[in-house]
This record gives structure tokens, sequence and C-alpha cells, in this order.
């Protein structure tokens, strides 16, 4: 019976202190994710507001490849003149 009494004493005073200061650091990190998560929410609802003028920029594209494509053309063209 005494020995039941010191390892009730034993788990009282020395593993749930510890059991109570892992979780305490366990649950402090998961503050911490819980903070940046949040913070990491936010700034995709920022950027997702960002983004309104971008279908009106994709349908400019074609016409920016295609003014790109012939200035390239152009360029190589003198640059094989140059070099021929």
């Amino acid at each position: 019976m005494v020995l039941w009494w010191i390892g009730n004493a034993v788990l009282l005073f020395v593993v749930l202190p510890v059991v109570i200061a892992l979780l305490n650091r366990v649950l402090a990190a998961l503050e911490r994710i819980r903070g940046a998560s949040d913070e990491i929410l936010a700034g995709g609802v920022a950027l997702a507001g960002q983004l309104d003028g971008v279908p009106q920029a994709l349908a400019t594209t074609d016409k920016t490849i295609k003014e790109v494509s012939v200035g390239a053309v152009r360029y190589a063209g003198s640059v094989a003149k140059l070099l021929g």
C-alpha cells in the first residue's frame, strides 16, 4: 500500500508537471501557427482584391504577343543581315 502512495506521489509531483509543460509548449506553437495562418489568409484576400484588372489585361495579351513577335522577327532579320 505504501508503494501505491509513493507511485501516486511521483505521478502527481513529477509526471503531471512534465505533461503540463509539454502541453503548454504544444499549445504555444499552435497559437503561433494560428496567427501565421490568419496573416496568410489576410494577405491572400488582399491579393485577390488586386486581381480585378487581370481579365482585361489578359484580353490584350494576344495583341501584345503578336507585337513582340513582329519586333523579334524584325530584329532577327537585321542581325542576320549584319552577320551574313
